[in-house]
């Protein structure tokens, strides 16, 4: 007889030290009752959470990610570091979806240090949440070494990607209420097309080729883009000196 298990989802929390992490402190020592699926890792700050650490959470097979900060306004920095945390939330979120995952396995939310009760209450959802969607991957139909293939491509883009946010992606208004509209807008849709699409579908050639040479053809079909996408890559790409095509064998080879 096969007994079947209830899937419990695996989840990565990042607390800031000042009020998420006192927050399910204070969960703890008032023994709230909430899913012990989360293993917290404390920061000073949100805002020192890294897009790098978020990708790396899910290459290892975490089921969801949670980023806990202070409320808006109420950052123990200068610098308002959970404002940085929620634009890598919006953007994180993007690059999910963009990959196929369901951006709903990251999440942020905003806990002070008395606010225990809401954070068992966040954690019992979250947990929830996960559940309905399902284990990493399975829940979204990809498969698993394609997902791990998607993840490490985005994963050695993360430089750029960080450079386009602080360049290109800021907010003039640190309040939430403009985080949210410009990162759900159409400027934000126009501008992730514009810098980020493309790179992480290079991203994506040059980690294939890294395991063999392939035809333009084998390329597209694997990758799923266009001829004509594929072969504009290629060629911006030989002239960087990034790959190079070999003529002998009609394939293209990393250089």
């Amino acid at each position: 007889m096969v007994v079947e298990h209830e899937f419990e989802p695996r989840i990565l929390g990042f607390s800031c030290n000042w009020c998420c992490y006192a927050g399910a402190d204070l969960a703890g020592v008032s023994r709230y009752q909430y899913s012990p699926n989360i293993r917290l890792i404390r920061l000073m700050c949100s805002g020192r959470v890294d897009p790098a650490f978020i990708l790396r959470a899910f290459l290892n097979g975490t089921d969801g990610v949670f980023i806990g900060g202070c409320w808006p306004g109420e950052c123990h920095y200068i610098t308002g570091g959970n404002y940085d945390a929620l634009s890598i939330m919006h953007l994180c979120k993007k690059l999910l979806d963009h990959i196929g995952m369901n951006p709903e396995r990251l999440r942020l939310e905003w806990v002070s240090a008395s606010e225990g009760i809401r954070f068992a209450e966040i954690m019992t959802d979250f947990t929830k949440k996960l559940k309905e969607l399902g284990p990493l991957g399975k829940g979204e139909g990809i498969d698993e070494h394609e997902l791990k293939f998607k993840l490490e491509a985005v994963t050695k883009l993360i430089p750029y990607i960080k450079l386009v946010q602080s360049e290109r992606l800021r907010v003039s208004v640190r309040t939430e209420e403009a985080y949210n509209k410009f990162f759900t807008g159409d400027e934000f849709n126009r501008l992730f097309n514009e810098l980020i699409v493309d790179k992480l579908a290079l991203s994506q050639i040059l980690l294939l080729l890294q395991e063999r040479p392939y035809s333009t053809g084998e390329i597209s079909e694997i990758l799923g883009l266009s001829p004509s996408e594929v072969s504009k890559l290629l060629n911006v790409s030989v002239r960087q000196g990034l790959v190079r095509f070999d003529k002998s064998r009609n394939l293209i080879v990393t250089a």
